[in-house]
């Protein structure tokens, strides 16, 4: 008896623009029966890619049955298995197929068809395959053929699960099956995963560059030490935009063109993602876990390919608004904002007058204090708080830490008693440690909402971390930045470990949007959805003390 020959049904592709199945295929079937085989070929490619965008974007609308899309694939895998006069053919139709796929998916992602258009299709090329066997007329070559006793081929009883890779699995004799390699992807070898960020290792805020990187790096080689992603290592590729938006494009450039980076992570800034987002999304390249809280990375719905570990600018101050509020019993009115001259400090002070709004105050009377981004030229800001006539008792800064430090340096002993709060993007070692130089009075009580737990506490993510750390990056000292650098490079191996060895940009995404529930021993639960692409909203209350160690604070 003669194997049944199998297949690995494609279950994950894209969109692209509509087309006419009937009438190719009919084209296909009608072409002159002494065409060279070259010719032949070429139409099967081009239908290949063409079937291959109606079942991608069949396969993102979740109306559309998914056994229907399957029928489809089985029967067209069949004909490029039978089609094909080398594996060569074959492996190279498969590709065809593939990239089809992933043209039908962004294509809905991106608005430019929608699951109407795409379940017409599919009805369409639902009907042509219908008929008479498509293979048949294309003819396979004599050295290819078929045995007159051989069994046909056959969809499988059900589709694999959605974690199954995309290549089709094609019988190259009776006895055996081979998998043809997967289709070539930016970033990826046999060997190892590229990934890229961009980020400040110059300036003022160069610390806050070089800890994210040590934490992704931490969590990269953990997991490269235990064998990689299915044998292939991690490796980062780092690109210096000094914190500025007019260098962004050029890292971002080396690092896709020069690197040839599969996705990016742990991008450092909100002025300078105002560059790097559109950048990414044009090439649907994934943008992961930035260090940003900024709502242009929390769209409504969210961009397909940008997500975010951490909780939002908006949630940190809201957090700590109510805090001074309900805790500290200070009036709205007495409440000033010090925030960076930029899109960053802007968020940060969007969250501040939403919080404002919540609680019943108005808005448009809180005091914004300012500075340029790269400088600690703070003397503007200090003159504007000394000539405020209502008293101000409280301080919400969004800022980076030298500037903040500088700000706290010049008002201490100014407005005495005053309290002062920071966003986690602060980079809570470099203030503290800033703040020492200073006097231990100038560090104690100061205040830092975080987006991570306690790097002094023992939750089992902050003692792997620690340790993790202290093995491959000995002298370094733990910090709150590194940590969720850490901590957003852990969510995403998680991803990658799910989705299989074969893989893509649109499949990692799509296992992503699936992730719910993640348990990193954080004390909160992790997970995205498709329209939720921010894993955590937990924040931390921290406050210095006079020994300059960060100790947690309740915040309601």
């Amino acid at each position: 008896m003669t194997p049944q020959r199998r297949f690995r049904p494609i279950t994950h592709w894209k969109s692209s623009p509509p087309f006419h199945a009937a009438l190719l295929i009919g084209v296909l079937l009608a072409g002159p029966a002494g065409a060279a085989p070259g010719d032949k070929f070429d139409v099967l490619r081009d239908l290949a890619t063409r079937v291959g965008a109606v079942v991608g974007s069949a396969l993102t609308c979740k109306d559309v049955a998914r056994q229907r899309v399957q029928t489809v694939v089985d029967k067209f895998t069949s004909v490029i298995r039978e089609a094909s006069t080398s594996e060569a053919e074959r492996t190279e139709l498969t590709h065809a197929l593939d990239r089809g796929v992933t043209e039908g998916r962004t294509a809905v992602a991106v608005g430019k068809t929608d699951c109407r258009t795409a379940d017409r299709q599919l009805a369409d090329l639902e009907r042509s395959v219908a008929g008479p066997s498509l293979s048949a007329v294309i003819g396979p070559a004599p050295a290819n053929a078929a045995p007159a006793h051989a069994a046909p081929a056959q969809a499988p009883a059900a589709a694999a699960p959605a974690a199954a890779p995309s290549t089709v699995v094609a019988a190259a004799s009776p006895t055996q099956v081979v998998t043809p390699p997967g289709p070539v992807v930016r970033g990826i070898t046999d060997k190892e995963i590229r990934f890229g960020m961009a980020a400040p290792f110059s300036g003022s805020a160069r610390e806050l560059g070089r800890q994210m990187k040590l934490g992704i790096e931490t969590a990269f080689e953990r997991v490269n030490e235990a064998g990689g992603i299915h044998g292939r290592m991690l490796k980062l590729y780092a690109a210096d935009d000094g914190y500025e938006p007019s260098r962004t494009t050029v890292a971002m450039k080396q690092l896709y063109e020069k690197d040839q980076v599969f996705g990016i992570v742990g991008n450092v800034g909100t002025p300078t993602a105002v560059v790097a987002i559109p950048y990414s999304l044009e090439r649907r390249m994934l943008f992961f876990g930035a260090f940003t809280g900024a709502g242009l990375l929390r769209n409504d719905p969210p961009d397909r390919y940008v997500f975010n570990y951490r909780a939002s600018y908006a949630e940190e101050t809201d957090a700590v608004v109510r805090y001074l509020v309900k805790i500290r019993k200070i009036p709205l009115r007495n409440i000033a904002v010090f925030a960076q001259q930029d899109s960053y400090g802007d968020a940060g002070f969007q969250g501040v007058a939403k919080a404002f709004r919540a609680m019943g105050g108005n808005d448009a009377t809180i005091l914004r204090l300012g500075y340029k981004r790269n400088t600690v030229d703070v003397d503007e800001a200090v003159n504007q708080l000394k000539a405020q006539k209502t008293p101000i008792k409280a301080v919400v800064m969004v800022g980076a830490y030298r500037a903040c430090a500088k700000f706290i340096e010049k008002t201490k002993d100014l407005v005495p008693g005053l309290v002062y709060t920071n966003v986690s993007f602060v980079g809570s070692t470099a203030l503290a440690d800033e703040l020492m130089l200073l006097g231990p009075k100038y560090a104690a009580g100061v205040i830092v909402t975080q987006v991570v737990p306690a790097v002094s506490g023992y939750s089992s993510v902050v003692l792997e971390y620690k340790n993790a750390l202290a093995k491959y990056f000995p002298g370094e000292a733990p910090d709150y930045v590194s940590l969720e650098g850490y901590v957003a490079a852990s969510v995403l191996i998680q991803a990658l470990n799910k989705v299989g060895r074969q893989f893509d940009t649109e499949k990692l995404v799509d296992t992503l949007e699936a992730m719910r529930e993640l348990d990193l021993g954080l004390g909160t639960k992790l997970g995205f959805g498709r329209a939720e692409h921010q894993a955590s909203h937990k924040i931390w209350g921290t406050a210095i003390d006079e020994q300059g160690k960060y100790q947690a604070i309740e915040l309601e």
